[in-house]
């Protein structure tokens, strides 16, 4: 059985700490008193049904949403840091970054420029018009494209790209700013098997070598029993299941909350963690 669905971890202090957090939108409560904990260097993945909140909670995480109620706490070195209250724009400068189920990059520009572009704004220097941008951050944007396998296609236009290799990109341009925790909106959304499961290996090798956090939505149950860690589960605004893949995978709540009956399927990718 899964344990409470208090989505609490246990072990050492999470990165990110959510408590009691509500958002209604009118008549309508979104989100009802959710809490959960992210671990350094977890894969924590978000799942319901739709209108379960998902997109609600990310938002609330990031900046976009102001909660009704409830804390989201991440920690620094200083002590925790609360982010409700704080712009996207301050979010991300704490280390937050975040990547969309339509991927957000620059389709006139070039690939390497994409990445070049997050440097910059990392860096403070989107305003420096008195510096030749071409040149700036040359060298790190190259490593990162390398990193996702983009290397030999860093001066064509993204409008020539694959769409899998546009979401290679954008997984480059959300570490550009060495973020702490990531946020993925249905990062393999229209995406075919094969590269579903490429795009999720990378993210895995990636942020596992930068010790990144990340919490992802998901519909596609093939992914989240692949390459989740951990898995919560959201259903009419409230949590109502937390725990390992098996256990969330048997739970009679997911089940009904997905089907109203029988098992929650799903076929694993071909990957080394899925066999």
């Amino acid at each position: 059985m899964t344990r409470p669905a208090t989505g609490l971890a246990s072990g050492p202090v999470p990165l990110l700490s959510v408590r009691g957090l509500a958002r209604a939108f009118g008549g309508v409560q979104a989100v009802r008193g959710v809490d959960f904990d992210i671990g350094a260097g977890e894969l924590l993945a978000l799942i319901g049904p739709n209108g379960a909140g998902k997109s609600t909670c990310f938002n609330m995480i990031n900046g976009q949403l102001r909660p009704d109620r409830g804390s989201i706490q991440l920690a620094r070195p200083e002590g925790p840091r609360e982010l409700v209250g704080l712009a996207p724009r301050t979010v991300w400068r704490l280390g937050v970054g975040r990547t969309f189920q339509i991927a957000a990059v620059f389709g006139s520009m070039s690939v390497i420029e994409n990445v070049q572009m997050a440097l910059l704004s990392h860096a403070r220097e989107l305003l420096a018009f008195w510096r030749p941008a071409r040149a700036r951050h040359r060298s790190r944007a190259l490593e990162l494209l390398a990193a996702v396998g983009l290397a030999d296609q860093a001066e064509h236009p993204v409008a020539t790209l694959a769409y899998g290799q546009v979401k290679a990109l954008e997984l480059a341009v959300a570490l550009a700013h060495g973020p702490r925790l990531l946020l993925m909106d249905e990062p393999t959304a229209g995406m075919a098997p094969a590269e579903r499961g490429a795009l999720m290996a990378l993210t895995r090798q990636l942020v596992t070598e930068r010790g990144v956090s990340v919490l992802f939505t998901e519909h596609s149950m093939d992914v989240v029993f692949a390459f989740a860690d951990r898995v919560i589960v959201l259903a009419r605004g409230e949590l109502i299941a937390q725990g390992s893949v098996a256990e969330v995978r048997e739970d009679v709540r997911v089940r009904e909350a997905y089907f109203g009956s029988g098992r929650l399927h799903g076929a694993p990718v071909n990957t080394e963690r899925a066999a």
